[in-house]
């Protein structure tokens, strides 16, 4: 039988794979593995009641599943706080700031509104290691905890959760934003409460596009995934910069004032070698992923700058920041992980220090993304093979010295393996789009041809 929770939480497409059902008892057994454990006997020492945080982004099927979940925690004798739409990294910020014991996350980040998941969070806003997620999932199995009278929880609306967030960023803030015009594209997601107020009031001049979410428009063409939408606006609008957000806004990709798209790994350059230049950044380090741009750990090596690689998902960056003493790393994709202010991606948050370091530089957005060449990269997905032997292939192993031999140090290969289905992922970069192109067409052959059923 396969794991339930994926790389991060429990996701499937809503009211069936996704349940009503799944939701409840999901909450119900996560309450009573926290039940076991030491911080809810504290609790009960205190005589306090254990507190969970439910959040949701604004796709209809959000409503229901975070009413599940809220009614799984209460009948299981928990506090619940709803805090209703706001970002996941919301959500992490208010359980470690109200010291709540747990909390969830509904969303499914920047897929289609059909889908949706539920992200698990322990006390501190920390993501759930695998053994918790896998009691978790064993505990769907136990007895559930059924108290009675005054011993069942409470739902409470989390009035100031929005403002207590838009504080804390604020708060973060090494420079305003002032003469800085700036595009936000809310992908209709749980960032358009949140992020243009929060931009506006670090002085930023602010346009908004896909900031109205009805509930099924979530990623519809707007956001991190569609980004030609937001290129667009900013050459129209004549703006400094656009900062585009995905569905529960954990993430952040950019465009220059020219329209040309800046990637996680060209922010993470930006943000590393500023941190670096002002004393900020742990062990002159940066964490990312195997499928960071070659250009990047280039740029870092050029600017006295560590790179610590780990497998793909943030919750494997995260890990290694929290492992080493470091503060900052991500992915590619726009999930960076500034860990000296939060314990998740935040796409608000790493959006607004982009701009300050283009204030407090005088640069414009190009001129630091100049920092880092961006090496042509392609990516090949073979489906229906033998995912499972192809690091064991010695046809195929040679196939791939003999492509990184033809490339030296103008390139790389990389093979990963899903980890959901049979299929293999071939990754190509190198100096030029066609070499990158052919290169990983001719590998997805070998690879076809020896894993192939």
């Amino acid at each position: 039988m396969p794991r339930l929770f994926g790389t991060d939480g429990v996701r499937g497409l809503a009211n069936r794979d996704l349940t009503v059902g799944l939701a409840l008892e999901l909450a119900q057994a996560s309450a009573t593995v926290f039940d076991q454990g030491h911080r809810a006997d504290a609790r009960r020492r205190a005589g306090r009641r254990a507190v969970a945080v439910v959040a949701r982004d604004p796709r209809v099927s959000g409503e229901f599943i975070a009413a599940a979940m809220a009614a799984g925690f209460a009948s299981s004798g928990f506090d619940v706080l709803d805090a209703g739409v706001i970002p996941t990294p919301a959500a992490a910020f208010l359980i470690a700031d109200i010291d709540a014991d747990f909390g969830v996350m509904v969303s499914a980040s920047h897929n289609p509104a059909p889908d949706n998941g539920i992200k698990f969070f322990a006390s501190g806003g920390t993501k759930l290691p695998d053994e918790v997620e896998d009691r978790i999932e064993a505990a769907l199995a136990w007895e559930k905890l059924t108290p009675v009278g005054a011993g069942v929880g409470r739902i409470i609306r989390f009035a100031d959760a929005e403002d207590r967030y838009v504080v804390h960023l604020l708060g973060t803030l090494p420079a305003r934003l002032d003469g800085i015009h700036v595009v936000l594209d809310c992908a209709n997601g749980a960032a358009a409460g949140v992020s243009p107020e929060v931009f506006t009031n670090a002085g930023a001049t602010v346009t908004v596009i896909g900031a109205d979410p009805d509930g099924m428009n979530i990623n519809d063409g707007v956001g991190s995934t569609h980004l030609d939408n937001l290129a667009k606006a900013v050459l129209e609008h004549g703006a400094d910069v656009g900062i585009a957000h995905d569905g529960d806004a954990d993430r952040c990709l950019a465009v220059d004032h020219e329209g040309n798209i800046v990637d996680g790994d060209q922010i993470m350059a930006i943000l590393a070698i500023s941190m670096k230049d002002r004393g900020l950044l742990a062990q002159n380090t940066l964490v990312t992923t195997v499928m960071s741009n070659l250009g990047l750990r280039r740029a870092m090596a050029d600017n006295g700058i560590d790179v610590v690689e780990t497998r793909v998902g943030d919750r494997y960056v995260l890990e290694a920041l929290n492992e080493r003493g470091l503060n900052l790393g991500g992915e590619q994709s726009g999930h960076v992980i500034m860990a000296d202010h939060a314990t998740t991606g935040d796409g608000i948050l790493t959006g607004l220090h982009l701009l300050a370091e283009m204030a407090r530089s005088g640069k414009s957005l190009a001129e630091l993304a100049g920092v880092m060449t961006v090496f042509p990269q392609t990516m090949v997905n073979v489906r229906d093979v033998d995912h499972h032997s192809f690091a064991r292939d010695e046809v195929l192993a040679q196939a791939v010295c003999d492509v990184e031999a033809h490339l030296g140090d103008s390139g790389r290969v990389l093979l990963r393996a899903s980890g959901t289905e049979p299929m293999v992922r071939v990754m190509v970069e190198a100096a030029d789009q066609l070499t990158a192109d052919r290169l990983a067409h001719e590998l997805a052959g070998v690879v076809r041809e020896r894993l192939g059923g």
